[in-house]
């Protein structure tokens, strides 16, 4: 596999460089972005170096359900012939598949939609696309971004889970197929699969980037999330979803956050499920704080509002309620095909009567309200 190299543009008869010895597919985006732009590395170049790693990897990993080598690098080659459409240009990323795709089926997880062939893609697929980066395929969701596993292992220990629901996401960042990966939340489906597999999963406030396109399981709580390999990575990736710049721009000129002269304020919030906790949970994060306390970090208790200690519960009432209506169609005239825990989840939410869930996300919107003190 190739390592990144480009050529002067002042000298094109110039020896190629090398700006550093990594193999294409283990590179930052944040250093794949500037050698794209100037087109000193060409799109096609680096998506056939990480269709080389995943013909080599994917068959432990299992990151993807869907992949067509040579459409992605018909993409790149386009894009190489083109101008320079955007910050993206280039720049492979996968898609869970529970996003719309016009030239990739979507089958969300789940037997029902194996055949399934969207027309247009989702809005923030088509906005990644529009600032040039190179939908490298579909990755494994579990069904519905529920409950029921997909095939996909943990890159660093093929035994474990990598979390679910955007667990091919997650499994295709942390294994260095893509620099950059979609996902969504309802739960904590883009961050809890971005700490098993050791990447940087970011979900923003909620509705910062558009979830039109996407298989909706909850509106009141679906969340379109990144995932990355570095937080600069991730804002870069975010920012550009969101259209908003202020996700990058948080980490442009930050040189006293660079070189860590500028100590870090972090809070520690064991929240009202601590007790639940295992020993080991507890031990690994007492750990964390003691080695960033010792690098010059300030540790703070970050304790929770008391009037937030029912959210717990109240989010999973509104999940199951919401996913009951969601996934009518498919429960009425498909309900054999679903999972013996999806059906369960649906069964809990038909049992919540209309007014309990107008009460919960009332309270949802006032708990809401309350978090911001948490920051102060």
């Amino acid at each position: 596999m190739s390592t990144p190299t480009h050529r002067s543009n002042a000298d094109p008869t110039q020896p190629l460089l090398q700006p550093t010895q990594l193999p294409l597919h283990q590179c930052a985006a944040s250093v794949l972005v500037p050698l794209l732009q100037r087109r000193e590395l060409s799109a096609e170049a680096l998506v056939r170096d990480c269709l080389e790693h995943i013909a080599i990897r994917e068959p432990t990993v299992q990151a993807w359900t869907y992949l067509d080598p040579q459409a992605a690098v018909e993409q790149a080659r386009a894009l190489d012939r083109g101008a320079v459409r955007g910050i993206l240009h280039g720049l492979p990323f996968g898609v869970k598949d529970l996003f719309d795709t016009a030239d990739m089926p979507t089958t969300y997880g789940s037997p029902i939609y194996a055949e399934h062939q969207p027309v247009a893609d989702a809005a923030c697929v088509a906005t990644a696309r529009g600032a040039g980066a190179v939908a490298l395929g579909k990755t494994v969701t579990t069904e519905f971004a529920t409950f029921n596993p997909g095939k996909t292992h943990n890159p660093h220990r093929h035994g474990h889970t990598p979390g679910g629901s955007s667990s091919g996401s997650a499994a295709a960042v942390a294994d260095t197929m893509v620099p950059l990966a979609l996902g969504t939340q309802t739960a904590a489906s883009v961050i809890r699969p971005a700490a098993f597999c050791g990447v940087v999963g970011f979900k923003p406030s909620y509705g910062s980037i558009s979830r039109a396109g996407i298989k909706a399981l909850a509106e009141s709580l679906d969340t379109v999330g990144v995932f990355a390999r570095s937080v600069a990575d991730a804002a870069l990736f975010a920012g550009v979803l969101a259209g908003d710049p202020r996700f990058a721009a948080a980490l442009v000129g930050d040189t006293a956050f660079e070189s860590g002269s500028r100590a870090l304020r972090i809070g520690l919030c064991r929240t009202f499920e601590w007790a639940h906790a295992d020993a080991d949970t507890h031990a690994v994060l007492e750990r964390a704080c003691t080695l960033l306390s010792r690098a010059g970090s300030q540790i703070n208790d970050c304790r929770l509002p008391a009037a937030l200690a029912p959210m717990l519960q109240i989010q999973t009432d509104i999940m199951a309620w919401e996913a009951h209506a969601n996934l009518a169609d498919e429960s009425r005239r498909h309900g054999a095909r679903l999972s013996a825990a999806l059906q369960q989840l649906l069964a809990a939410g038909a049992a919540i009567p209309p007014a309990l869930h107008h009460a919960n996300l009332a309270a949802a919107g006032h708990g809401r309200a309350l978090i911001s003190t948490t920051f102060d």
